[in-house]
This record gives C-alpha cells, structure tokens and sequence, in this order.
C-alpha cells in the first residue's frame, strides 16, 4: 500500500477532511458528549468539553502519519462536523485496512454513513492500494450492518465474545470487501 495520509475527500453530499480544531465544540455537542451515540463503540461519552479538547490536539498531532487516517463527516448542507470514518487498524503484511465511524444521532438515518463509507472505501482501494476493507460491528447494533451491506461489504461471520465496548464484551460481526470485488 502507499499511504497518503488523511486527505480531503468529497461526495454529492458530504466533505471527508481532517479534524480541526475549531470542530471541537460541533463534535461535542454532535456524537463524543451523547452516551447514546457512543453505546457500541470501545471509548466512553465525553462528560465535558476539555475531554473532547484533548481528544482534538491528539488527533490532530496524529495527522503528520502517513497511515493515520480519520475524516470528520461534513455534511454541505449542515455546514458543521457531525461525526468522523477512520482506519482504526491498518495492516501493511495483508493489505487489510479496518474501517470504523461514528455519527450524531440526529444525523442517523440519513444516508451520510453509508455514503461516507462508500467514498472511504473507494479512496483506500483506488488510491491507497488496500486489497481488503473490513469493519466490524457489536451483533446489535444491526444499523451499522445495513450500512456495511449497501457499501458492498459481505458478511464473513460472528465472533462470539472477541470485543469490549461500552456494553460489556460483546459477539461482533466482521464484514468485508476486497479490492476485486469493488464495482464503482
């Protein structure tokens, strides 16, 4: 694979960039202080703002790594940052990057997941050269599953007990698509 970074990606809908961070107050309010938005997910809500203020000067350190890759969801015709996609496990030995993203939930059931993965997928294989894409998601949170399926990813299998998120530890689905199997 030949890493590029985090680069400004855009949709019909939607701008993929790097976390700023004047985003800060927007991700807060939007998904990192809902408990309900980070339910599935391995980190706990942000209670105050200064945890997501943190979060933000880390992120944004991270971005001079080539292999760190982690969009806000920018939605045009919101105008704000309301969610992120991220690499959250790349693997140079496989060509295997794991994708993972969160959204506000005012915000779900849009479209904008499914269609930010789509692009993110396309860039990794396109672009970056990655011969798989796999994301996982906790057995209930069927959404995230719907979302993997209209972005082509096949479903591999359950992996009973093999993550811990806010829920306790939990089966996963795993799904996958690879570079072959890429349509568009």
């Amino acid at each position: 694979m030949i890493h590029l970074g985090t680069v400004e990606l855009e949709t019909k809908r939607l701008i993929l960039r790097r976390f700023e961070y004047t985003d800060t107050e927007a991700a807060f309010r939007n998904w990192t202080g809902d408990p309900e938005v980070t339910r599935f997910l391995r980190w706990k809500h942000h209670r105050d703002i200064s945890e997501m203020r943190s979060l933000a000067e880390f992120w944004i350190k991270k971005y001079s790594d080539k292999e760190w890759y982690h969009w806000v969801i920018i939605p045009k015709s919101v105008g704000e940052a309301i969610g992120t996609i991220s690499a959250a496990r790349v693997d140079n030995s496989s060509d295997t990057i794991e994708v993972g993203y969160c959204i506000g939930a005012k915000f779900q059931n849009s479209g904008y997941t499914t269609e930010a993965l789509s692009e993110v997928i396309r860039f990794f294989i396109r672009k970056v050269g990655a011969g798989r894409i796999e994301a996982k998601h906790d057995l209930r949170n069927k959404a995230s599953g719907r979302v993997m399926e209209k972005c082509g990813m096949s479903y591999e299998g359950t992996l009973r007990r093999a993550d811990r998120n806010n829920m306790g530890i939990v089966d996963v689905c795993v799904y996958s698509i690879l570079a072959d199997e890429l349509t568009d």
